[in-house]
């Protein structure tokens, strides 16, 4: 009888191959599939932070999404497309597992933190084993290249989607110390809004594709436009104790 594969959601962190673990190098080197999410026509970001590591005449598993940012969140099209997808995608990995083979699922920045994979893990955990590799989160590495620790003291953070409304992004950012604001792409005149009406805007700083090639920080007054791509976001650290 064989002995069923593991299934693995490796963290490859924010997008600079050196924040990439020890740990998550190793079960990307020796896992017999590699799969990761991709946007139709293109490459996978955490694809391509594994460049590195994976080298030539691996098994690979694209898991391209049927759809993106063509159709809203709330359009119940999307929703039932998505669902579909990682119902097939599950089994498409089933199937490896079944066989005894290891799947590595590459996820960027930390697999539990906002990550696809977690739609495979809730349809998989209960039929095989699995481990979960943690990466560096890209919030982490946002704060870290733009300089700015994000609490001080007894501060606490609160992690914002900017695809919120306005009316809640402004009641969370007026409750908290600190906030990471994520998911921007179109959503930024919205949340530089909020920010300014929540007492915040001196305090925030954009980062565009931190860690990556084409980096950006800069005090979020001073950003002339209201364009943002998937990877950036917003940071507005905490004020609280210095010793």
């Amino acid at each position: 009888m064989t002995t069923p594969g593991k299934l693995f959601g490796v963290g490859m962190g924010p997008g600079d191959a050196g924040y990439v673990t020890l740990r998550a190098r190793a079960v990307v080197l020796e896992a017999g599939v590699v799969a990761h999410f991709a946007k139709k026509g293109r490459r996978g970001h955490a694809r391509t932070i594994a460049d590195a590591a994976i080298g030539t005449g691996r098994r690979e598993m694209a898991l391209v999404y049927p759809v993106t940012t063509e159709i809203a969140v709330a359009d119940p099209g999307y929703g039932a497309a998505i669902t579909s997808f990682y119902d097939e995608a599950a089994e498409a990995i089933a199937r490896e597992l079944a066989a005894g083979t290891d799947v590595a699922v590459l996820c960027e920045g930390d697999p539990f933190f906002y990550g696809s994979f977690m739609h495979l893990w809730r349809r998989l955990r209960g039929r095989f084993a699995v481990e979960v590799v943690p990466g560096v989160t890209g919030m982490s590495g946002c704060w870290s290249r733009a300089g700015v620790p994000i609490t001080w003291g007894d501060d606490v953070l609160t992690v914002l989607p900017a695809t919120l409304a306005k009316e809640d992004l402004v009641r969370r950012l007026g409750t908290t110390d600190a906030a990471v604001i994520m998911k921007l792409g179109r959503n930024l005149r919205k949340v530089r809004a909020a920010l300014i009406e929540a007492g915040l805007i001196e305090r925030a700083v954009f980062v565009e594709r931190g860690t990556m090639d084409g980096e950006i920080v800069c005090p979020l007054a001073e950003k002339a436009d209201d364009e943002a791509p998937y990877f950036a976001m917003v940071l507005v650290p905490g004020e609280g104790r210095r010793l």
